[in-house]
């Protein structure tokens, strides 16, 4: 088996993989695309397992089991985050979502510096 059509498509898969990351604002999309890259690393895992004769035995196939286990897990949170987001938001664009708010519930930072007065200068 010539191993170069599988690695190039693998290739081309993690690509569109990455361009989908970095230049899609829905958040399910992204995670799409997130599983499109890890479909395309258990695409090399099998390859390489078939083309190279390693010192464990079928451990491509093995590696690739547990990428998939890694791929069910990160959707079941990723989906969760998701909701959660739009249930909060009512949208799910990556764009929208602020990094540095916080909580209205969460008392501001006391910092030391001039601003702090001392109790006795009340």
């Amino acid at each position: 088996m010539r191993p170069v059509i599988p690695y190039v498509t693998a290739a081309l898969l993690f690509g569109l993989g990455v361009y989908g990351v970095l230049r899609r604002r829905n958040a399910v999309l992204v995670l799409m695309a997130v599983e499109l890259m890890l479909n395309a690393v258990n695409l090399i895992l099998i390859t390489a397992d078939t083309t190279a004769k390693a010192l464990l035995p079928h451990g491509g196939q093995v590696f690739a089991l547990f990428v998939i286990v890694l791929a069910a897990a990160e959707i079941g949170v990723g989906l969760a985050i998701v909701l959660q987001l739009y249930r909060m938001r009512a949208s799910v664009a990556v764009d929208e979502i602020p990094l540095a708010e916080r909580p209205p519930d969460e008392p501001t930072p006391v910092t030391a510096g001039p601003a702090v007065v001392a109790e006795g200068e009340r």
